[in-house]
């Protein structure tokens, strides 16, 4: 019961990382926290005015030293702090912002739960329906019903994102004001048009894929991830392989990016941390009252997991000989215990 509560905690807090970055994600253009105002042709950042001064440098109000001070402070080192400590948590712990912040991840699961409840599948793309047995052990039943509620949130989320990145480009409460009176001007209709329609188009039929092969800030986050042999991963507890035998693959279906959670690392490559299948994994474990087979590891207890090798640059001792599992459709509450 304990694993049961610990796996359910970690997800909700996951959730309120996720809900209040998209939350700071919409909410940012209109308190001018951060965005871009093309009308003015400069960014606003935490209510200010943030320019790199090169229009006093041209009209002669500052000098040489007092512009090239600017170009770096205000410039250059905002992009190195972002971009290097995006890249120095990658380095270390993975795709982490991917899988607890990301405005876009966040809709990815979002719509991948409402399929599954309409579908039995996360995605259209899936050959087979997941299990219905869920890793606590309740009956998880698609019904066709959802199709219009998973229809009317895939657009919804596409007109909201569409309408915030406008508002980053556009000041925000002339954007709000123009829609509230069907006063937008063709150009600002056409955004929101176009962008509706090909984030409606992504969100339907290819979230994760998106996410897996077209999203440069996850592509540089995984190439420094794998850069460290010593990072953050999830581990599997090879010597314990043969509970997986009971198991339905939780671990592989609650996967949001359609990954092997027991895979070595450099299969892993696009792996968000979300810990959804160290949660699943602890859930099904906790009815056999045992500890979960997937947990983070790093440092030199994430060797094995990257190399095949422990730290002293030996094969780990031979895992329990090899389980066959059995398929989805073969499982039934009966492998299961009583909570």
């Amino acid at each position: 019961m304990g694993l049961i509560k610990r796996a359910t905690k970690l997800q909700k807090n996951r959730f309120w990382f996720q809900a209040g970055f998209f939350t700071l994600f919409v909410l940012a253009p209109p308190l001018d926290l951060f965005r871009f105002d093309l009308t003015q042709n400069h960014f606003f950042f935490l209510g200010q005015h943030w320019t790199l001064g090169l229009d006093a440098f041209i009209a002669g109000e500052i000098g040489p030293g007092q512009a090239a001070f600017n170009l770096i402070f205000r410039g250059f080192l905002p992009i190195a702090l972002v971009g290097g400590g995006l890249i120095w948590t990658a380095w270390r712990y993975g795709r982490l912002y991917c899988g607890w912040l990301c405005p876009h991840f966040s809709v990815v699961e979002t719509i991948n739960k409402l399929m599954v409840k309409a579908s039995g599948k996360p995605s259209v793309w899936e050959k087979n329906p997941l299990p219905e047995l869920q890793p606590n052990g309740t009956i998880q039943k698609p019904d066709r019903r959802l199709w219009p509620v998973t229809v009317l949130a895939a657009l919804f989320f596409a007109f909201l994102w569409a309408l915030s990145l406008l508002t980053y480009l556009l000041p925000p409460f002339e954007i709000y004001h123009n829609l509230l009176t069907a006063s937008l001007t063709p150009n600002q209709m056409r955004f929101l048009g176009v962008g509706t329609g090909l984030l409606f188009i992504e969100f339907m039929f290819a979230r994760h894929l998106f996410c897996r092969f077209g999203c440069a800030v996850g592509l540089f986050q995984s190439l420094a991830w794998m850069a460290n042999d010593k990072g953050m991963v999830v581990g599997f507890d090879r010597k314990r392989a043969s509970l997986c035998a009971d198991c339905n693959n939780a671990c592989d279906n609650a996967c949001p990016m359609r990954l092997k959670p027991r895979s070595i690392k450099r299969k892993m490559f696009t792996c968000t941390e979300c810990a959804q299948c160290i949660s699943a994994c602890d859930q099904v474990q906790a009815q056999q009252a045992g500890p979960g087979l997937l947990k983070w590891v790093e440092d030199l207890e994430a060797l094995p997991v990257v190399t095949g090798r422990d730290a002293n640059g030996k094969k780990p001792s031979p895992a329990a000989p090899p389980v066959r599992l059995r398929q989805p459709q073969a499982v039934t509450p009966a492998n299961y215990r009583e909570l």
